[in-house]
């Protein structure tokens, strides 16, 4: 299995993994996109690919074999342009962002998932129903022409219908991009949990390589807004580390004595600190334990509806890897030992639909061996 770092302090959880982006990279705050890698050969480059989400931009440039040669970072993501979508921000954004790479490569095949394709964004790409597979996604690709003229594919996100229906916008791609570390497992009928944490996090069940159902928690959202706009902030500290006694406490309140609902457990988070039992430092540690700990809860329940349960359950987390250790913390409590951080998943679904979608040729076996053992 592999090792998540060491967990993020609580303050942070609701910003850990940005809502509608794929990606968490630390972003240059003037907005313009910054290379990490200074000198590319750009005759190797066979595909731009964009992760493009509410506040943040990041962009992929591939070689042949599937190897990103190159990443750009920028703040432009479709809320935050650099100037209104009328006047041509979603253009300034992507040639901030893709301009160098396209004046030395300018036949490359553009890709991009997230936001991007919401009714916000540049083109809306309509949700493909669940249950969803990649083909899914690659028949429902729209295409914007850019001002530079290349055309930009995006991809669709997924629609589960029904009384209490769910959306999500980018997460399909990396829950490919991570089916494709295990073809085996995702063909042979089996069911895998997949979850995604962050501010709005997501359980996916996959079967068939194909995304067949998924639930949404606000955890990380309903955990800044408790701590930044009710009384239960007031008395808080933020922590220079995490307090995993104060973690797993929540936890397994809200496991343990969490039948009255989430409503009804919050309040602890200050009566205890009143009653001297949770210092004011241990408090945003002690809520994050409790939301995480009802999400798990009410997660649990619903696999149970289908014959299943967290206890003994192998799966895999996308996302942060900070974030994910925490989480994979939480999961021990409910008997899930086997919670795998599954790497590059952005990049790979990005990757792996743009094949699909006959914008690149398929990487050889010893290519796709090579960046697994790399990732």
């Amino acid at each position: 299995m592999t090792q998540a770092g060491s967990p993020m302090p609580a303050a942070q959880l609701a910003g850990a993994v940005e809502a509608a982006s794929l990606t968490d990279a630390a972003l240059d705050a003037s907005g313009a996109a910054t290379a990490q890698t200074q000198a590319v050969s750009l005759d190797q480059a066979a595909l731009v690919a964009l992760d493009w989400g509410t506040t943040s931009l990041r962009a992929y440039l591939f070689d042949a074999a599937g190897n990103v040669l190159d990443t750009r970072e920028s703040t432009a993501g479709i809320m935050n342009l650099p100037r209104p979508a009328a006047d041509g921000g979603f253009d300034a954004a992507f040639e901030s962002a893709c301009g160098a790479w396209l004046e030395r490569a300018p036949n490359v095949p553009v890709i991009a998932a997230g936001m991007v394709g919401s009714a916000q964004g540049w083109l809306e790409a309509p949700y493909v129903d669940a249950p969803a597979s990649a083909d899914a996604l690659v028949d429902g690709i729209v295409r914007v022409q850019t001002a530079r003229g290349v055309t930009l594919h995006i991809v669709p996100g997924v629609l589960e219908r029904g009384e209490l229906p769910n959306v999500m916008r980018g997460e399909e791609t990396q829950i490919f991009g991570a089916l494709g570390d295990s073809p085996a497992a995702a063909t042979d009928g089996q069911h895998e949990l997949i979850g995604l944490p962050g501010t709005h996090a997501k359980w996916v069940v996959v079967r068939g390589s194909r995304i067949e159902r998924f639930h949404t928690f606000m955890t990380g959202e309903v955990f800044a807004a408790l701590r930044e706009h009710t009384i239960l902030g007031r008395t808080m500290v933020t922590p220079d580390r995490m307090d995993t006694e104060a973690f797993l406490r929540g936890v397994n309140n809200a496991r343990l004595k969490g039948q009255a609902g989430v409503l009804a457990t919050i309040f602890s988070t200050r009566t205890l600190g009143l009653t001297g039992q949770l210092a004011g430092q241990q408090q945003p540690d002690y809520l994050s334990g409790l939301l995480i700990g009802h999400e798990l809860a009410g997660l649990d329940a619903v696999l149970v509806q289908h014959q299943s349960k967290l206890d003994g359950h192998a799966l895999r987390l996308i996302g942060n890897e900070a974030l994910c250790g925490r989480y994979q913390l939480a999961l021990t409590q409910f008997g899930c030992t086997e919670a795998e951080l599954a790497r590059q998943a952005t990049e790979r679904g990005l990757w792996r639909i743009a094949t699909q979608a006959g914008l690149v040729a398929p990487a050889s076996g010893a290519a796709q061996a090579a960046r697994a053992v790399g990732g």
